[in-house]
């Protein structure tokens, strides 16, 4: 069986994942991820030396298509009908993202 956890340990795993603790979580968390630790250990136990690795049970695979332009007007067009100011033959919009 999986051992105990120590507050300390459990202060580290907190350090790492960026996790603030409250004082006196450690001890409750360390019960807790000890558990957790006990089950993933009795996995362990189990016999998967005839067992096919995967990484997809479902058997769908990634459909994708080729990407196709299409054009519903020429740029020029686009450009002479936005109110908007152009530059560089591109129309200007209002910044999205503002520092």
């Amino acid at each position: 069986m999986f051992d105990m956890l120590n507050a300390s340990q459990v202060a580290h795993i907190a350090k790492l994942a960026r996790l603030g603790l409250k004082d006196g979580e450690e001890d409750k968390f360390a019960h807790q991820l000890s558990d957790i630790l006990g089950h993933m250990e009795m996995l362990n136990e189990v016999d998967t030396a005839n067992v096919e690795p995967t990484s997809q049970v479902t058997g769908l695979t990634n459909v994708s298509r080729e990407d196709k332009e299409e054009r519903f007007c020429q740029k020029e067009e686009l450009l002479n009908c936005t109110p908007l100011p152009l530059e560089k033959e591109q129309i200007r919009v209002k910044p999205v993202i503002t520092q």
